[in-house]
């Protein structure tokens, strides 16, 4: 009872301060090649230095500098920071961040996944800033200025290059945190397509599940603002019909292209109305184990969406029709299960398995709990609660009950 209560005070809080949030606008680029535009664009701003944050594995590959290549030619300096792992720790954040003082840099740009664009965001905020990180974890926190990132995704998933948030994880507890704020917003991003055609076909599909779990999850939500459910109800579209031809044909740019436009609505939806259960459940076995953010997505998407098909079925029946699994005047029932039926197809389709060997039961009661009291946070149809949490771990482990 007392959860619920905290749930509704966390709803109605939520509702009273969106109207008062300040807007963010960014600029996006579009299309093949579209990453010298953007870098054409920061050139034009004359910063003093741009650290570029990325990997080692898209640094060795050839990726960032192809991305970079319009500040090179255009003479701005630039310096590296190629130190990103999956799910970024506080501890990678100040690493870059002391690249960034060192340097004199001004500017961040961000080339990479999700965790490089989160970590590029918290080191532009920790920059001018001295305040203990750990404080700014949760909803719109950073209430500061940051340094300008700019943003180019080498994967079609996350998002991360349209929101206004990060997750950044402990080391010590392996636990992951969510922070935001209106600043961390990129100034501009560039989904260019062409440089997300190596990207391997487990990889393709696990961030294309993310994209669909961000679409999805911010079409269920149980709160209107702004575009949310056009950008969301395009984005799940987009993947049912590009998704396995990316998995599958990799060099496809249109398939590409459209992977990297879900990815940006899904990002675009969720900075307006947050995400669900499928994130609260999918941050604590990602931080436990060390799961890819997508693939625990897919893994625990089907089995939220049975869980809160009843309350989000309207929501639910709509998506059926979209993707063309289901026809105007069916029941909403009969059509809500046939949209989580084609989830789990579409999964299936793109090589993405039911359950992880990864999973131990002994951690389920912690991670359970840990579920449940993030869920609280969020504008979902059904609250998760720990025993819920705990049918849905069971469901995705290897491990009998």
């Amino acid at each position: 009872m007392l959860d619920r209560l905290r749930f509704k005070f966390n709803l109605l809080f939520l509702r009273m301060l969106t109207p008062f949030m300040p807007g963010s606008t960014h600029v996006a680029f579009v299309g093949a090649g579209s990453s010298r535009q953007l870098c054409n664009h920061i050139a034009t701003l004359g910063p003093r230095r741009v650290l570029v944050v990325t990997d080692k594995p898209l640094r060795e590959l050839g990726v960032s500098e192809q991305a970079v290549a319009g500040l090179v030619n255009a003479g701005v300096a630039i310096s590296w920071f190629d130190g990103v792992l999956p799910d970024p720790t506080y501890e990678q954040v100040d690493a870059g961040l002391a690249i960034l003082k060192q340097d004199n840099c001004d500017v961040l740009l961000a080339i990479g996944g999700g965790s490089v664009m989160d970590c590029a965001k918290v080191m532009a905020v920790r920059a001018t800033s001295d305040e203990d990180p750990h404080n700014w974890e949760g909803l719109g926190k950073v209430k500061h200025d940051g340094l300008p990132v700019y943003a180019i995704p080498t994967t079609a998933g996350t998002g991360s290059e349209g929101t206004a948030g990060a997750v950044v994880k402990d080391s010590a507890t392996l636990t992951k945190s969510v922070m935001s704020g209106d600043t961390m917003l990129p100034k501009a991003t560039a989904l260019d397509a062409s440089l997300m055609q190596g990207l391997p076909p487990h990889i393709t599909a696990a961030t294309g599940m993310d994209a669909l779990t961000h679409a999805i999850e911010a079409y269920i939500g149980v709160w209107e603002r702004g575009n949310r459910i056009a950008d969301s109800r395009a984005a799940v579209k987009l993947v049912f019909e590009h998704l396995p031809s990316a998995v599958v044909h990799g060099e496809d740019l249109k398939a590409r292209e459209s992977m990297a436009m879900a990815a940006y609505y899904g990002g675009m939806a969720i900075n307006q109305v947050f995400v669900g259960s499928v994130h609260a459940l999918a941050h604590q076995i990602g931080g436990k184990y060390g799961i890819p953010h997508g693939l625990a997505n897919a893994l625990i998407l089907p089995h939220v969406l049975e869980f809160c098909r009843e309350e989000a079925e309207q929501s639910l029946a709509e998506l059926a029709i979209a993707i063309g699994v289901g026809e105007e005047g069916e029941p909403a029932s009969q059509l809500s299960h046939k949209f989580i039926a084609a989830v789990r197809d579409l999964r299936t389709t793109v090589g993405i398995p039911d359950q992880s060997e990864l999973l131990r039961q002994e951690d389920f009661d912690q991670l359970a709990q840990q579920a449940a009291d993030e869920c609280l946070g969020y504008p979902v149809p059904r609250l998760l609660d720990k025993q819920a949490a705990l049918d849905i771990l069971h469901k995705i482990s290897e491990q009998p009950a």
